[in-house]
Protein backbone atom coordinates (compact mmCIF):
# COMPACT_ATOMS: atom_id res chain seq x y z
CA UNK A 1 0.00 0.00 0.00
CA UNK A 2 1.21 3.49 -0.89
CA UNK A 3 0.94 6.59 1.31
CA UNK A 4 0.05 10.14 0.33
CA UNK A 5 0.25 13.35 2.32
CA UNK A 6 -2.87 14.87 3.84
CA UNK A 7 -3.40 18.15 5.67
CA UNK A 8 -7.01 17.54 6.64
CA UNK A 9 -9.47 14.68 6.80
CA UNK A 10 -12.87 15.96 7.95
CA UNK A 11 -15.04 17.92 5.55
CA UNK A 12 -18.49 19.38 6.02
CA UNK A 13 -21.05 16.78 5.00
CA UNK A 14 -24.44 16.91 3.34
CA UNK A 15 -26.96 16.32 6.12
CA UNK A 16 -29.58 15.11 3.65
CA UNK A 17 -27.30 12.17 2.78
CA UNK A 18 -28.02 9.73 5.63
CA UNK A 19 -27.79 12.59 8.13
CA UNK A 20 -24.05 13.12 7.66
CA UNK A 21 -22.71 16.27 9.32
CA UNK A 22 -19.15 15.49 8.24
CA UNK A 23 -17.39 13.32 5.66
CA UNK A 24 -14.00 11.66 5.86
CA UNK A 25 -11.96 9.59 3.42
CA UNK A 26 -9.11 7.65 4.99
CA UNK A 27 -8.02 6.06 1.73
CA UNK A 28 -7.70 7.27 -1.83
CA UNK A 29 -8.62 4.94 -4.66
CA UNK A 30 -10.34 1.57 -4.46
CA UNK A 31 -9.47 -1.99 -5.46
CA UNK A 32 -12.97 -3.43 -5.99
CA UNK A 33 -12.86 -2.69 -9.71
CA UNK A 34 -16.55 -1.74 -10.05
CA UNK A 35 -16.94 -0.75 -13.69
CA UNK A 36 -19.46 2.02 -12.97
CA UNK A 37 -17.76 3.88 -10.09
CA UNK A 38 -18.39 7.64 -10.21
CA UNK A 39 -15.18 8.28 -8.27
CA UNK A 40 -13.30 7.71 -11.53
CA UNK A 41 -14.68 11.04 -12.81
CA UNK A 42 -12.16 13.73 -13.76
CA UNK A 43 -13.46 16.17 -11.13
CA UNK A 44 -11.99 14.01 -8.36
CA UNK A 45 -8.53 13.90 -9.96
CA UNK A 46 -7.71 10.44 -8.63
CA UNK A 47 -5.03 8.99 -10.85
CA UNK A 48 -4.45 5.23 -10.78
CA UNK A 49 -7.82 4.81 -9.10
CA UNK A 50 -7.44 1.04 -8.75
CA UNK A 51 -4.39 1.49 -6.51
CA UNK A 52 -5.33 2.04 -2.86
CA UNK A 53 -3.33 4.71 -1.10
CA UNK A 54 -3.62 5.69 2.54
CA UNK A 55 -3.31 9.20 3.91
CA UNK A 56 -0.19 9.50 6.01
CA UNK A 57 -0.82 10.22 9.72
CA UNK A 58 -4.53 10.22 8.96
CA UNK A 59 -5.61 9.14 12.45
CA UNK A 60 -3.53 11.80 14.18
CA UNK A 61 -4.99 14.45 11.88
CA UNK A 62 -8.52 13.12 12.39
CA UNK A 63 -8.20 13.13 16.19
CA UNK A 64 -6.98 16.72 16.18
CA UNK A 65 -9.96 17.73 14.03
CA UNK A 66 -12.53 15.82 16.08
CA UNK A 67 -11.44 17.21 19.42
CA UNK A 68 -11.78 20.75 18.07
CA UNK A 69 -15.35 20.28 16.81
CA UNK A 70 -17.85 21.96 19.11
CA UNK A 71 -20.74 20.34 17.23
CA UNK A 72 -20.97 16.58 17.53
CA UNK A 73 -22.55 14.77 14.62
CA UNK A 74 -22.48 11.87 12.19
CA UNK A 75 -19.36 11.26 10.11
CA UNK A 76 -19.79 9.63 6.71
CA UNK A 77 -17.19 7.07 5.61
CA UNK A 78 -16.82 5.28 2.29
CA UNK A 79 -18.26 7.78 -0.15
CA UNK A 80 -15.17 7.99 -2.39
CA UNK A 81 -13.45 4.69 -1.70
CA UNK A 82 -14.44 1.62 0.30
CA UNK A 83 -13.27 1.94 3.90
CA UNK A 84 -12.84 -1.83 4.04
CA UNK A 85 -10.53 -2.39 1.11
CA UNK A 86 -8.09 -5.33 1.49
CA UNK A 87 -5.39 -3.05 2.91
CA UNK A 88 -7.63 -2.25 5.88
CA UNK A 89 -7.15 -5.75 7.27
CA UNK A 90 -3.62 -4.83 8.34
CA UNK A 91 -3.64 -1.03 8.25
CA UNK A 92 -6.73 -0.73 10.51
CA UNK A 93 -7.25 2.92 9.64
CA UNK A 94 -11.03 2.51 9.56
CA UNK A 95 -10.99 0.68 12.87
CA UNK A 96 -8.83 3.45 14.31
CA UNK A 97 -11.21 6.12 13.02
CA UNK A 98 -14.20 4.32 14.55
CA UNK A 99 -12.41 4.27 17.91
CA UNK A 100 -11.93 8.03 17.64
CA UNK A 101 -15.61 8.59 16.80
CA UNK A 102 -16.47 6.58 19.88
CA UNK A 103 -13.98 8.46 22.04
CA UNK A 104 -15.20 11.91 21.03
CA UNK A 105 -18.92 11.14 20.89
CA UNK A 106 -19.56 11.10 17.13
CA UNK A 107 -21.84 8.82 15.15
CA UNK A 108 -21.02 7.16 11.84
CA UNK A 109 -22.70 6.44 8.51
CA UNK A 110 -20.65 3.91 6.59
CA UNK A 111 -21.13 2.31 3.19
CA UNK A 112 -19.16 -0.71 2.03
CA UNK A 113 -19.16 -3.86 -0.08
CA UNK A 114 -16.92 -5.82 2.28
CA UNK A 115 -17.78 -8.15 5.16
CA UNK A 116 -14.49 -7.19 6.80
CA UNK A 117 -16.66 -4.70 8.66
CA UNK A 118 -17.78 -7.56 10.92
CA UNK A 119 -14.38 -7.33 12.61
CA UNK A 120 -15.42 -3.95 14.02
CA UNK A 121 -18.85 -4.88 15.35
CA UNK A 122 -17.66 -4.25 18.90
CA UNK A 123 -16.75 -0.62 18.19
CA UNK A 124 -19.89 -0.01 16.14
CA UNK A 125 -21.99 -1.19 19.08
CA UNK A 126 -20.05 1.05 21.43
CA UNK A 127 -20.70 4.05 19.17
CA UNK A 128 -24.37 3.08 18.89
CA UNK A 129 -24.68 3.32 22.67
CA UNK A 130 -24.40 7.11 22.41
CA UNK A 131 -24.75 8.16 18.74
CA UNK A 132 -26.45 7.06 15.51
CA UNK A 133 -24.77 4.30 13.52
CA UNK A 134 -25.90 3.55 9.99
CA UNK A 135 -24.30 0.70 8.06
CA UNK A 136 -25.31 0.20 4.45
CA UNK A 137 -24.04 -2.32 1.94
CA UNK A 138 -24.06 -1.39 -1.72
CA UNK A 139 -25.98 -4.01 -3.69
CA UNK A 140 -26.91 -3.41 -7.32
CA UNK A 141 -27.87 -6.96 -8.31
CA UNK A 142 -28.96 -10.02 -6.31
CA UNK A 143 -26.99 -12.33 -8.60
CA UNK A 144 -23.42 -13.24 -7.72
CA UNK A 145 -22.50 -14.18 -11.28
CA UNK A 146 -23.48 -10.76 -12.61
CA UNK A 147 -21.95 -8.94 -9.63
CA UNK A 148 -18.66 -10.75 -10.29
CA UNK A 149 -18.53 -9.14 -13.72
CA UNK A 150 -19.60 -5.65 -12.65
CA UNK A 151 -17.71 -5.58 -9.32
CA UNK A 152 -14.94 -8.15 -9.92
CA UNK A 153 -12.95 -7.77 -6.72
CA UNK A 154 -15.75 -6.94 -4.29
CA UNK A 155 -17.23 -9.27 -1.72
CA UNK A 156 -19.91 -11.59 -3.13
CA UNK A 157 -23.55 -10.55 -2.82
CA UNK A 158 -24.22 -13.62 -0.68
CA UNK A 159 -21.53 -12.58 1.80
CA UNK A 160 -22.82 -9.00 1.86
CA UNK A 161 -26.29 -10.11 2.92
CA UNK A 162 -24.80 -12.53 5.44
CA UNK A 163 -22.84 -9.64 6.96
CA UNK A 164 -25.95 -7.45 7.03
CA UNK A 165 -27.81 -10.19 8.86
CA UNK A 166 -25.05 -10.56 11.45
CA UNK A 167 -24.87 -6.81 12.04
CA UNK A 168 -28.65 -6.54 12.26
CA UNK A 169 -28.84 -9.34 14.81
CA UNK A 170 -26.23 -7.52 16.86
CA UNK A 171 -28.59 -4.54 17.02
CA UNK A 172 -26.95 -2.25 14.47
CA UNK A 173 -29.06 -0.10 12.13
CA UNK A 174 -28.49 -1.54 8.66
CA UNK A 175 -29.74 -1.21 5.11
CA UNK A 176 -29.05 -1.60 1.41
CA UNK A 177 -27.85 1.12 -0.93
CA UNK A 178 -29.31 0.04 -4.27
CA UNK A 179 -27.42 2.41 -6.54
CA UNK A 180 -26.58 2.44 -9.33
CA UNK A 181 -28.96 0.06 -11.08
CA UNK A 182 -27.52 -0.21 -14.58
CA UNK A 183 -29.97 0.21 -17.48
CA UNK A 184 -30.19 -2.81 -19.79
CA UNK A 185 -28.17 -4.92 -17.33
CA UNK A 186 -29.81 -4.78 -13.88
CA UNK A 187 -33.06 -2.85 -14.28
CA UNK A 188 -35.64 -5.63 -14.28
CA UNK A 189 -38.30 -5.82 -11.57
CA UNK A 190 -37.40 -9.37 -10.51
CA UNK A 191 -33.86 -8.30 -9.64
CA UNK A 192 -34.88 -5.13 -7.85
CA UNK A 193 -37.62 -6.80 -5.80
CA UNK A 194 -35.32 -9.69 -4.93
CA UNK A 195 -32.86 -7.26 -3.34
CA UNK A 196 -35.65 -5.85 -1.16
CA UNK A 197 -36.71 -9.36 -0.10
CA UNK A 198 -33.15 -10.28 0.79
CA UNK A 199 -32.73 -7.04 2.75
CA UNK A 200 -35.82 -7.77 4.80
CA UNK A 201 -34.70 -11.36 5.42
CA UNK A 202 -31.36 -9.99 6.69
CA UNK A 203 -33.14 -7.75 9.20
CA UNK A 204 -32.34 -4.49 7.42
CA UNK A 205 -34.27 -1.32 8.25
CA UNK A 206 -34.19 0.22 4.79
CA UNK A 207 -33.52 -0.01 1.07
CA UNK A 208 -32.48 3.23 -0.59
CA UNK A 209 -32.68 3.49 -4.37
CA UNK A 210 -32.24 7.23 -4.84
CA UNK A 211 -34.51 9.46 -6.86
CA UNK A 212 -34.47 7.28 -9.97
CA UNK A 213 -33.14 3.94 -11.14
CA UNK A 214 -30.16 4.41 -13.40
CA UNK A 215 -26.51 5.47 -13.42
CA UNK A 216 -24.61 8.75 -13.74
CA UNK A 217 -21.90 8.93 -16.43
CA UNK A 218 -19.38 11.65 -17.26
CA UNK A 219 -15.99 12.20 -18.86
CA UNK A 220 -13.39 9.52 -18.13
CA UNK A 221 -15.76 7.53 -15.97
CA UNK A 222 -18.17 7.26 -18.92
CA UNK A 223 -15.36 6.05 -21.20
CA UNK A 224 -14.21 3.48 -18.65
CA UNK A 225 -17.72 2.16 -18.02
CA UNK A 226 -18.74 1.88 -21.66
CA UNK A 227 -15.48 0.17 -22.64
CA UNK A 228 -15.76 -2.37 -19.81
CA UNK A 229 -19.49 -2.94 -20.37
CA UNK A 230 -18.98 -3.52 -24.09
CA UNK A 231 -16.31 -6.15 -23.46
CA UNK A 232 -18.51 -7.92 -20.93
CA UNK A 233 -21.83 -7.50 -22.73
CA UNK A 234 -21.34 -6.81 -26.46
CA UNK A 235 -23.83 -4.29 -27.81
CA UNK A 236 -24.24 -2.42 -24.51
CA UNK A 237 -22.21 0.59 -25.61
CA UNK A 238 -24.44 1.24 -28.59
CA UNK A 239 -27.56 0.89 -26.44
CA UNK A 240 -26.26 3.58 -24.08
CA UNK A 241 -25.20 5.87 -26.89
CA UNK A 242 -28.58 5.55 -28.60
CA UNK A 243 -30.57 6.01 -25.40
CA UNK A 244 -28.55 8.69 -23.60
CA UNK A 245 -25.97 10.28 -25.86
CA UNK A 246 -23.78 12.32 -23.51
CA UNK A 247 -26.41 12.71 -20.79
CA UNK A 248 -25.07 12.74 -17.23
CA UNK A 249 -28.10 11.04 -15.70
CA UNK A 250 -28.95 7.83 -17.52
CA UNK A 251 -32.38 6.85 -16.19
CA UNK A 252 -33.67 3.35 -16.80
CA UNK A 253 -36.43 3.07 -19.42
CA UNK A 254 -38.21 0.98 -16.77
CA UNK A 255 -37.83 3.62 -14.06
CA UNK A 256 -41.50 4.45 -13.49
CA UNK A 257 -42.53 0.82 -13.15
CA UNK A 258 -39.52 -0.01 -10.96
CA UNK A 259 -40.19 2.87 -8.56
CA UNK A 260 -43.83 1.82 -8.21
CA UNK A 261 -42.90 -1.83 -7.66
CA UNK A 262 -40.12 -1.23 -5.11
CA UNK A 263 -42.18 1.35 -3.21
CA UNK A 264 -45.04 -1.12 -2.85
CA UNK A 265 -42.65 -3.91 -1.89
CA UNK A 266 -40.87 -1.85 0.77
CA UNK A 267 -44.17 -0.80 2.31
CA UNK A 268 -45.30 -4.41 2.54
CA UNK A 269 -41.96 -5.48 4.05
CA UNK A 270 -41.84 -2.58 6.52
CA UNK A 271 -38.64 -1.18 4.99
CA UNK A 272 -37.93 2.56 4.92
CA UNK A 273 -37.07 3.81 1.45
CA UNK A 274 -37.01 7.62 1.50
CA UNK A 275 -33.97 9.47 2.80
CA UNK A 276 -36.07 11.53 5.18
CA UNK A 277 -37.64 8.48 6.80
CA UNK A 278 -34.34 6.58 6.97
CA UNK A 279 -32.57 9.44 8.73
CA UNK A 280 -35.49 10.01 11.11
CA UNK A 281 -35.66 6.33 12.03
CA UNK A 282 -31.91 6.16 12.60
CA UNK A 283 -31.89 9.23 14.87
CA UNK A 284 -35.15 8.64 16.73
CA UNK A 285 -33.76 6.62 19.69
CA UNK A 286 -31.17 9.30 20.39
CA UNK A 287 -33.69 12.13 20.24
CA UNK A 288 -35.76 10.31 22.85
CA UNK A 289 -32.69 9.99 25.05
CA UNK A 290 -32.02 13.72 24.74
CA UNK A 291 -35.59 14.64 25.66
CA UNK A 292 -35.56 12.31 28.67
CA UNK A 293 -32.61 14.15 30.13
CA UNK A 294 -34.83 17.17 30.73
CA UNK A 295 -37.64 15.19 32.39
CA UNK A 296 -35.87 14.88 35.74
Amino acid sequence: MEYIEAKRVLAVGESEWFGCDYNANLYRGCSHGCIYCDSRSDCYAIKRFDTVRAKRNVLAILEEELCKKRKKGIVGLGAMSDSYNPCEKEAELTRGALKLFDKYGFGVSLETKSDLILRDTDILLSIASHSPVNIKFSVTTPYDDLAKKLEPKACSVKRRFAALEELSRAGIFTGVLMTPVLPFLEDDSASVLSIADKAAEAGCKFVYFGYAFGVTLRDSQRVHFLDKAEKLFPGTKQKYCDAYGNDYMCVSPNNEALVAAITDKCRKLGLKYTMQDIVAENKRPYEVQQISLFDF
